[in-house]
């Protein structure tokens, strides 16, 4: 039969074969069709023959070829045909379908839809139809037979699309389903009910079929309804990733099918994958996508950004056109997510309304983290994001060598988190990947290398993370390393010793790498820049410290670790050692020929040759040598030659150049330390070897320090020829030479007073001697005062570093004050009779203090040792807390009237700047630091160590409190401004320590508001510091309107009203505003904390109008959005309402013309705006929900009523006042024209806040205008409309003006020559100056 249909079909007319295709029965040729296609014979070409002999003009035809579908699309389905078969007959149908009529094609859509609806669908091959049938339906003309009556093929194709949508859909054809929507045509109405339905079922797919299932939903998205598919998508890994890290932290009540991690990642990967491709093909995807993220950033509370949404960013920064959108986008919020993290953290009213969210850096860390499953087009953009961060918010520039924040304030703290958050990408980028580290390695090395202008140490400090991490990995990269050495004489000495001690770990690991380093360093040193030589000098030390040559003690103090993973290279054999011996005498080789170099290569010796002992002990025999040696140049040898040292020779005279050239006090200083250090270290482990020669190199130099001693004690100032008579002129060459003479023999007093003092044993003639050596450093620094107090230029002010060491200083003091041992109190009290030297030791300590924090570290041995550092702030801190506490400034001052700071003011003041010191750079030992200053003696008792830091905090306030109390009940004329200023400042520095949410931190706050509200002092300083104290408590605590407005009340009633009939009720909340310090000190602090808190409500604002336009519009939805939002809106208007009477009070007060003036003339004009921002706000709600709250009528009303009239006549009277100012320098001044002119431009400058606040008051209005109309609610009832500014320029009087101008030039003041004029035209005379000036 099969034979007959194709012969049949070969022939040119189909009449033989549609008359024999009518005499079979339809199940025959069902079944014929079956057998062939099963048999995977020519069932193509049967088929063919069929609907050849079955045309649709004729109603048998059709019937037979709508069998046959049904037929083929069961055969399809059946799994029972070879691939290419099913193929081929799809191909046929699809082809055919057209011809149907229009019923026809509803039908066949129909039994589709009920398929899947049913799950009849097997293979789901047969579904390649649908997109065929569905878009012939479309091209029908006329109305067809439908569920719901009789429709066109458009509204029947709508219809079915809607059925399908609506109804079950198993989740192994939810990707075949998906994709035959692409080849549909649809409209956008469509297009988003397909969308919706596919994202509905990504929770029921399998987490592998999501990604082609993205796929598809992309290529769709290309037809419309790009923002739903992308939202879904973001939300449906959101939410993934919140439920996984969830399980992952162990939440034993989510029962859910533990997805593994990686599995998760790799998903995520291929979806990132295909959204690059997607937007390469759609731009337009890109761009919502962008578009998307954006408008989550105006409202917080709905924020778009989560790891998934970055991640898809980072990936679009593959794509050029869109790299440098997607990188600001990140920077901005990066940004904006850290201020507003800080602006949080500062305000306890912003942390009771808004809950906190994840900080952007989590996620993008987060992101950094997941990149690990090969999600390769993010890492590029990940680098990419941690340069631009640390290229952009990194310390900006350098003044004098030190860096200089250029965004001061707070800004800086947001600015120093985003430049740290790149850094931490960039290391654990580098951790993760090893493809792209030498990337990172080559570019951060590019910046230290090229940006020698600009502060480099954050990308020095990364290079060191990088090092330490991985040492032996880097290996691999060693040639860039290398290659960075060459240009190491050209680059500052402080980025070649970041730089080198950052790579010293890879130094270890790379014997060429080292050796190329000296060949650089040995070049360096012979190089004509001097700091080259320095940086050979600061290289070569390093080395020296890190080499260590065998038999050296080990050190447990080493200022700088080297991470474990270099540990085993460390180690390797005997030979390391001994080869290290070798070398390390080269380099000093090296070293001994810097002696002969300029003072400050020299200088630079000597203070590093105590750390390489230290680190390397077996050295000391070269280094004591190379001293002694060098000393001995200028040591006078016979016993009764005075002075001991030749002074002449450390002075470099050329022609009339007069230099420095051998630091003969660093020197000392550094035999000094070294020698302590060795007998204390080394002669102890000696015990009786034969190490004669070793001795005699350390008892000489003993015993040549004992002789210098005696020596400079018998000198007097005439042997240096340093006495009052000397000239000490920097303009002439003697006088710079005598100063230079002086500070050396400063210096070696000093290093002479710590040598005598270690070594005295406490024995009461070392001790004299030790008061000698004193009492020459001081004859000599007071004749440097005095003589630079005479001269000109203040030579005093740059004081010397102290060459005390900090640990020594400690012992000092401790000595001095603290120790009540028997046996020492004879010997101690030679210097306890000193009270100059008692507070010499104390100002030393500060000047310490003082190094620490404007360096990071200290002058002096251990001084770059953080460690060590913080051991020594402790000794020190508790000794001065003790002094300070137990004889108060009071008692001492009482005894003795001496010039200068007493003893205990200079300790508190030491205590004010350690503990600022302390949270500067020991912010997590400050539990350590606290426990140190307990002086209980059984410090280490067990519940000791469980007190926590707001309790001692509390204790150490306490004291303070008292002292401060006595200060205030003393009489006024014996108040010490000075000591109780510190006093705020230091019970500043430890409330920071208290934890808001303590009793002690309300008590510390009631304690404070009592003080302000109870002693009256007239002393600007101490009421600025001890408000701000209250402020800083107060806002931690709750919002401080309140707070304003009585201080506000207070400031009136001092001041008086501007109209000077009224007379003011005196209130008195707070003593502490008096008529001294009312205004300005009061009056621009009030003003400045309002400001604060109308950048917060400003901030709500915005947040709380982002969350307004994210709602969508449908009434549930606004109904919830009023309902969440109410808490926030009723805030906002309760701080509104409060600043309102606050600056009601202000504006009636008759503030002195100037920064107070100027101050609330620019914070009303920011009331004014916030103002409008919030009816702005209300306008955008009326549009969803058509309301306002009673509260919001109310401000207005009170705007209408206590602000904006009273606003009108400040401003009259400031200019009122400004004219009378004007009137008077004119009359005082008449005959000098400048001073008038300056006058004339002073007023202009300080006016000019004016038009500003009398446009924010228009706009306010203008806008409440709108709102009216919008809310139905006539909210200008209450509102008096600003009268009409149409000014006009007469032009006979600026003629007459300017003729008179131009008649007399001397005469400027033509306002009191036009006394019979109306005040009027005089102050439009002065619009028409402005007008010309502008």
């Amino acid at each position: 039969m099969d034979q007959k249909i194709l012969s049949l079909a070969a022939e040119k007319t189909a009449d033989k074969l549609q008359e024999f295709l009518q005499t079979l029965k339809e199940d025959d040729l069902t079944n014929l069709l079956q057998n062939q296609a099963v048999k995977g014979k020519a069932a193509g070409a049967l088929l063919r023959a069929i609907f050849k002999g079955s045309p649709c003009s004729e109603e048998a035809g059709t019937l037979r070829r709508r069998k046959m579908y049904t037929c083929c699309i069961h055969l399809v389905e059946s799994g029972d045909l070879q691939k290419e078969v099913a193929s081929e007959i799809i191909g046929l149908l699809m082809l055919e379908a057209h011809h149907f009529p229009g019923p026809f094609l509803v039908e066949l859509a129909n039994e589709f839809v009920s398929a899947v609806k049913e799950g009849g669908l097997v293979n789901g091959k047969s579904l390649e139809l649908l997109p065929i049938i569905l878009t012939a339906l479309t091209t029908k003309k006329g109305n067809m037979a439908c569920a719901k009556g009789e429709l066109s093929g458009e509204e029947c194709k709508k219809q079915l699309i809607n059925t399908l949508c609506s109804g079950r859909w198993d989740q192994q054809y939810v990707i075949q389903l998906t994709s035959m929507f692409k080849d549909v045509p649809l409209t956008a109405e469509e297009v988003e009910f397909v969308v919706e339905k596919v994202l509905r079922m990504f929770s029921k797919v399998n987490l592998q079929e999501i990604p082609p299932l993205v796929y598809q939903l992309l290529v769709l998205s290309s037809k419309g309804s790009r923002k739903s598919v992308l939202e879904g998508i973001i939300a449906f890994f959101n939410e993934l990733d919140k439920q996984h890290a969830a399980e992952q932290s162990g939440d034993e009540l989510l029962d859910l099918v533990t997805v593994p991690s990686g599995e998760l990642r790799h998903v995520e990967g291929t979806i990132i994958l295909h959204f690059v491709f997607a937007i390469k093909l759609d731009y337009e995807l890109g761009r919502e996508l962008l578009k998307h993220l954006k408008a989550g950033q105006q409202g917080d509370f709905s924020n778009n950004l989560c790891p998934f949404s970055i991640a898809l960013l980072l990936s679009l920064t593959r794509i050029r056109r869109f790299e440098e959108q997607v990188f600001d986008l990140l920077k901005i919020s990066i940004v904006k997510s850290f201020k507003d993290l800080q602006l949080l953290q500062g305000s306890k009213f912003l942390q009771n309304l808004v809950l906190h969210r994840p900080c952007v850096s989590v996620m993008i860390l987060e992101v950094v983290k997941n990149s690990v499953h090969s999600w390769d087009h993010v890492t590029q953009g990940l680098v990419e994001l941690g340069f631009i961060l640390m290229d952009s918010y990194g310390p900006k520039k350098i003044l004098d060598g030190k860096t200089v924040e250029t965004s001061l304030g707070l800004s800086r703290m947001p600015n120093q988190h985003a430049c740290k958050l790149g850094a931490d990408i960039l290391l654990e980028t580098f951790k993760i990947h090893e493809m792209i580290r030498q990337e990172i390695l080559e570019r951060v090395l590019n910046r230290v290398v090229t940006r020698a202008s600009s502060p480099i140490s954050h990308f020095l400090d990364l290079l060191s993370n990088i090092v330490m991490y991985a040492p032996l990995v880097l290996q691999s990269c060693s040639s860039k390393v290398t290659e960075t050495f060459d240009y190491l004489s050209f680059l500052p000495l402080q980025t070649v010793q970041g730089l080198l001690k950052a790579v010293q770990p890879l130094l270890k690991v790379s014997m060429s790498m080292r050796d190329s380093l000296i060949l650089v360093l040995r070049k360096a040193m012979f190089a004509s820049q001097l700091d080259a030589r320095k940086s050979a000098v600061a290289g070569f030390l390093l080395l020296l410290k890190n080499f260590k040559v065998l038999g050296s003690l080990s050190s447990s103090q080493c200022s700088q670790s080297i991470g474990v993973s270099q540990v085993h290279v460390d180690i390797h054999s005997r030979y390391n050692s001994v080869a290290n011996e070798t070398f390390c005498l080269e380099i000093m080789d090296s070293l001994r020929r810097c002696l002969g170099q300029q003072a400050d290569v020299r200088l630079m010796l000597y203070e590093g040759f105590y750390d390489v002992l230290r680190r390397n002990s077996q050295l000391a025999n070269s280094i004591m040598q190379t001293l002694l040696s060098q000393l001995k140049q200028f040591y006078e040898p016979k016993p009764d030659l005075l002075p001991p040292l030749k002074l002449e020779a450390c002075i470099l005279t050329q022609g009339d150049h007069i230099s420095l050239e051998e630091p003969l006090d660093y020197l000392l200083c550094c035999i000094q330390h070294c020698l302590a250090w060795y007998k204390s270290r080394v002669v102890p482990l000696q015990q009786g070897e034969e190490e004669e020669e070793e001795e005699a190199f350390y008892q000489d130099l003993d015993d040549m320090l004992e002789s210098i001693t005696s020596r400079m004690i018998k000198s007097e100032l005439e042997d240096f020829e340093l006495d009052k008579s000397a000239d000490f002129s920097q303009s002439t060459s003697i006088g710079i030479k005598n100063n230079i003479c002086a500070f050396l023999v400063m210096g070696i007093c000093e290093v002479l007073i710590e040598y005598n003092f270690s070594i005295s044993n406490f024995s009461k003639n070392k001790f004299e001697e030790v008061l000698s050596l004193f009492m020459c450093y001081k004859k000599l620094s007071d004749i440097l005062n005095e003589k630079a107090g005479k001269g000109k230029t203040k030579m005093a002010n740059k004081t010397n570093d102290s060459f005390l060491s900090m640990k020594f200083v400690s012992d000092l003091l401790t000595a001095l004050f603290r120790d009540s041992t028997q046996s020492h109190e004879e010997s101690l009290s030679v210097l306890r009779s000193s009270n100059e030297f008692m507070r010499y030791a104390v100002n030393v300590a500060l000047q310490k203090v003082q190094q620490l924090k404007e360096r990071g570290h200290v002058s002096g041995p251990d001084g770059q040792n953080p460690e060590k550092i913080f051991y020594n702030l402790c000794d020190i801190t508790r000794v001065l807390l003790w002094r300070y506490t137990s004889i108060p400034t009071s008692v001492e001052e009482s005894g003795k009237k001496e010039k200068g700071k007493s003893i205990s003011l200079l300790c508190l003041e030491g205590l004010q700047k350690i503990f600022s010191a302390v949270q500067q750079f020991y912010q997590p030992k400050i539990q350590q630091f606290l426990r140190a200053l307990d002086v209980t003696d059984n410090e280490d008792r067990e519940e000791d160590v469980a007190v926590g830091v707001t309790q001692r905090a509390a204790f150490q306030i306490r004291q303070f409190q008292r002292s401060l109390l006595n200060l205030l009940s003393s009489q006024e004329e014996d108040f010490n401004s000075k000591e109780a200023y510190l006093l705020v400042t230091v019970l500043t520095s430890l409330s920071k320590l208290l934890e808001p949410s303590s009793p002690q931190f309300v008590q510390m706050l009631s304690w404070t508001s009592k003080i302000c509200k109870e002693n009256s002092r007239e002393d600007a300083l101490f009421c600025k510091s001890l408000m701000n104290l209250l402020f800083s408590l107060h806002v931690l605590y709750k919002s401080p309107v309140t707070l304003l407005r009585d201080l506000s009340q207070d400031i009136h009633g001092h001041l008086g009203d501007i109209d000077r009939d009224v007379e003011v009720e005196k209130t008195n909340h707070f003593a502490m505003v008096n008529l001294r310090t009312a205004a300005p000190t009061v009056c621009l602090l009030v003003l400045s904390q309002a400001e604060k808190v109308l950048e917060e409500v400003d901030w709500l604002i915005t947040k709380l109008k982002g969350q307004v336009s994210q709602e969508t519009l449908s009434e549930e939805a606004s109904s919830q959005a009023t309902a969440s939002s109410h808490p926030a809106e009723k805030a906002i208007i309760m701080q509104l309402g409060t600043l309102l009477t606050f600056f009601h009070e202000l504006v009636q007060t008759a503030l002195p013309s100037g920064s107070c003036v100027d101050t609330l003339l620019k914070d009303l004009c920011k009331m004014y705006t916030i103002l409008t921002a919030l009816v702005r706000y209300y306008l955008q709600v009326c549009r969803s929900s058509g309301r306002i709250p009673k509260n919001m009528e109310k401000l207005v009303k009170l705007s209408g009523s206590h602000l904006t009239p009273l606003c009108y006549s400040f401003i009259s009277y400031v200019q009122n006042k400004k004219s009378q100012g004007l009137k008077y320098t004119g009359e005082k001044k008449k005959e000098k024209t400048a001073a008038v002119a300056t006058a004339m431009a002073r007023v202009l400058r300080e006016t000019k806040p004016i038009p500003n606040l009398i446009f924010a008051i228009e706009q306010y209005e203008k806008f409440l205008i709108h709102l009216s109309k919008k809310s139905k609610v006539n909210l200008m009832q209450h509102i008096k409309l600003s009268t009409s500014r149409d000014f006009k320029i007469k032009g006979n009087i600026l003629d007459m003006v300017l003729r008179e101008d131009g008649e007399d030039e001397n005469e400027e003041d033509t306002a009191s020559e036009h006394g019979g004029q109306t005040k009027e035209p005089a102050k439009k005379k002065r619009k028409a100056q402005m007008k010309c000036l502008s």
